[in-house]
């Protein structure tokens, strides 16, 4: 097998395997040390960000240009998925006409670590001359930027991972960070819920995590139920028909039930063609309320070693049944 040949240093001498591994643990440790700092660095310009996100009737305008644009739209996502609407407005395509999608209400979050970034200026104009408010994400405490910004929030100095010094990798990790705690903390303070973050995330494994029962269960003429007075010859004509592997026994003058699995049938063979259906029956089957989350949900038969759930609402009623297979389809499982 042929290796690539290994880089080589400004010197011509050949890097190591051993110091491109050093590098890279050094990166991590810059980068860590700076995030330290920035956090134990934050004071009453995050809270005062903060109110102006929470006070904004519109939206989160995120601006950048470069290393800093792609961080600013990364951040306008977490901001938006979070609860707090915003979107990613091209600090170049400002200039072009994309200052009409900032408006009245809204709150502009203006990314450069120098702060002096000419392709802000006109986004930067834009904001002064129409009253809407500006949070500067900065380096420079005394830049054009923080200046012209109703709320500056100042990154502390910090050392770029870069070998050379020069390109943006510390002060960007950090942009990214200082977004997140925004976001974080707004979201906070509106009290955001699992439920509410569900309605932002509705497709992929993590909206399929967040479901709630009752979205996946079966209801309905759908559900095996039986009376307790029913023979277990039809019984069990019901568990293969409905294809649920178990049939839920409902008393309908009482609201009692129970549930027959195979587990029953297999404990109760000696008796099973001669009997009722009340007569087999566990009488107190593992339930789960309907807002119940789809993960907890598979966690919870997953640690009952059991295959289904019946769903009951809040006056004991059934409602529904719940299978583990319903969880995988929806791409919930526990590990």
């Amino acid at each position: 097998m042929s290796l690539k040949p290994a880089p080589k240093d400004t010197s011509g001498q050949p890097v190591t395997r051993e110091t491109m591994l050093a590098v890279g643990r050094r990166t991590f440790q810059i980068e860590a040390e700076a995030l330290t700092r920035a956090g134990e660095a934050l004071d009453e310009s995050f809270l005062d960000a903060v109110e102006l996100i929470l006070a904004a009737k519109g939206r989160v305008c995120v601006t950048g240009i470069g290393k800093s644009g792609h961080i600013a739209r990364k951040i306008a996502a977490t901001l938006a998925s979070t609860g707090t609407p915003a979107q990613f407005v091209h600090a170049a395509e400002a200039s072009h006409g994309d200052l009409g999608m900032i408006g009245p209400g809204d709150v502009i979050l203006a990314l450069s670590n120098s702060g002096e970034t000419s392709e802000l200026a006109d986004i930067v104009g834009y904001g002064v001359d129409h009253g809407i408010p500006i949070i500067a994400l900065t380096g420079n405490a005394a830049s054009t930027l923080a200046r012209a910004a109703r709320v500056a929030i100042v990154m502390p100095s910090m050392q770029e991972a870069c070998p050379n010094g020069l390109a943006p990798t510390t002060s960007t990790t950090a942009m990214a960070a200082y977004g997140d705690a925004l976001a974080m903390a707004a979201m906070t303070a509106k009290r955001a819920t699992p439920a509410d973050f569900r309605r932002y995330h509705p497709g992929g494994r993590l909206g399929a995590r967040l479901q709630r029962v009752r979205d996946l269960m079966h209801t309905g003429d759908a559900l095996p139920i039986i009376g307790p007075d029913t023979a277990m010859r039809d019984a069990i004509l019901t568990i293969s028909n409905k294809g649920f592997g178990v049939a839920i026994v409902l008393d309908p003058a009482t609201s009692a039930f129970g549930i027959i699995t195979d587990g029953d049938m297999r404990r109760h063979i000696e008796i099973l063609w001669h009997s009722r259906a009340a007569d087999i029956a566990s009488p107190s089957p593992v339930t789960i309320d309907p807002d119940s989350s789809v993960e907890g949900a598979a966690r919870l038969m997953s640690e009952r070693k059991i295959t289904c759930l019946v769903v009951v609402d809040e006056q004991r009623q059934v409602v529904g049944l719940l299978q583990m297979h319903d969880c995988i389809r929806a791409g919930v499982t526990i590990e």
